[in-house]
């Protein structure tokens, strides 16, 4: 990560994702097969796109999966799934990118240790 702008951008992103995930596995397991309403896919789609641009293309989660296709309506556990493999990826993202130093998690910026708190890396992280 470069700068505290880029650091914003990934707590925003994994904020959003695990608020729709919720959301979305609430839904799905009452009726796993229901397809996702336009308005709620416009919303999941805006925060996918935004995970690709954040991520990267070494922390996308599918390589070719841009966004969810408004005239294929996806299934609620399709959506859950898709939005459950974001959600491990941007936290391995942040993993790899936070170091103790001082005492605290914080993020590295530039390789360097910032004074941007974090929390501790999950095992899925630490390249």
């Amino acid at each position: 990560m470069r700068d505290k702008s880029e650091v914003e951008n990934l707590e925003k992103l994994i904020g959003q994702l695990q608020g729709l995930h919720a959301e979305i596995t609430t839904l799905a397991k009452k009726s796993p097969s229901d397809a996702v309403n336009a308005f709620k896919l416009k919303l999941i789609n805006k925060v996918i796109l935004s995970g690709n641009a954040v991520l990267g293309k070494a922390y996308r989660p599918f390589e070719d999966f841009e966004q969810f296709d408004s005239d294929d309506v996806p299934s609620t556990s399709d959506v859950a799934m898709v939005l459950g493999q974001y959600i491990e990826e941007a936290e391995r993202f942040r993993s790899d990118n936070v170091t103790w130093y001082g005492g605290h998690w914080v993020y590295a910026l530039g390789g360097s240790p910032s004074a941007i708190r974090s929390g501790p890396p999950s095992k899925l992280g630490r390249k």
